[in-house]
């Protein structure tokens, strides 16, 4: 963040996670509505803590890089957020970000949300900054405000939260590069950037955040639209067709795979630390 705008994109398992090391980002993001879909579950807060740090703990060992994880409400009260940022971090987390609606949640995107109180979100951020096990551990505090209690109550708390200690600000569905202006403006600080497909937020550029300061962009689930996409079209062609053989070039290769695993055949299989 010191150098400039951080491009972040989404990893739903471990070797998607190494995909994006040795792509050369410098991040990667594990999304609450990502890992629930790949479980087979919507978005509504019901993976539990336990199975998001499996997932972190799998994704920081494979990537090496510095890893963002949903923490989505906190899952609980005070007492369950100082759990969650001391076992989120002893997994191998860099930062989590917790978000101020009441449980069961929903997909930031979606409306009919309800907030809690910006004081009880005030109190929750307080306890993850203070028992945060290094102070290197990133908090970030998101605010579904802005399609809620309006523009203006989302500035509010964004400030609260700041005074409680976050260190960054995710402002959730903000329309587009003039609203990101109004918030930084009205909330000096580090801001967070959710560039989700088919939301809230029009499609800006990696240029348009760039230029207007923005700390964090994640692009939660689109690698897995991608791939999910890609999974149909195979599904289909394989229906059709009676087999593979017309999509191979669509396929990842076994040397590619291999290349990515860092794994020769025959050889002993070292654990990577550096994936790039």
């Amino acid at each position: 963040m010191a150098r400039g705008t951080v491009f972040v994109p989404g990893a739903f398992n471990a070797l998607v996670a190494r995909a994006v090391a040795r792509a050369g980002f410098e991040a990667t993001y594990i999304s609450g509505g990502a890992t629930a879909n790949v479980a087979g579950y919507p978005d509504i807060g019901l993976i539990t803590l336990t199975e998001m740090c499996r997932t972190i703990r799998e994704i920081s060992d494979a990537s090496g890089i510095p890893v963002i994880a949903d923490a989505d409400t906190g899952y609980g009260e005070v007492e369950c957020c100082v759990r969650t940022v001391v076992e989120y971090e002893r997994a191998g987390a860099a930062a989590l970000h917790l978000e101020d609606q009441e449980f069961p949640k929903r997909c930031g995107h979606l409306d009919g949300k309800d907030l809690v109180s910006a004081q009880a979100m005030a109190e929750k951020v307080a306890a993850m900054a203070k028992h945060r096990v290094s102070r290197d551990f990133v908090i970030i505090a998101r605010t579904d405000a802005r399609h809620v209690t309006g523009f203006d109550d989302m500035v509010a708390r964004a400030n609260l939260y700041r005074e409680a200690g976050a260190d960054v600000i995710f402002p959730e569905g903000l329309h587009d590069a003039d609203e990101f202006a109004r918030f930084m403006k009205a909330s000096p600080g580090k801001t967070l950037a959710n560039m989700t497909e088919f939301g809230k937020t029009k499609h800006l550029t990696r240029d348009e955040f760039s230029a207007l300061g923005v700390s964090i962009v994640i692009y939660p689930l689109s690698l897995m639209r991608i791939a999910m996409k890609a999974v149909e079209d195979g599904l289909a062609a394989l229906k059709r067709d009676g087999g593979f053989h017309g999509a191979l070039d669509t396929m990842q290769s076994r040397k590619e795979l291999y290349e990515l695993l860092a794994y020769k055949p025959g050889d002993q299989w070292d654990f990577p630390r550096n994936v790039r």
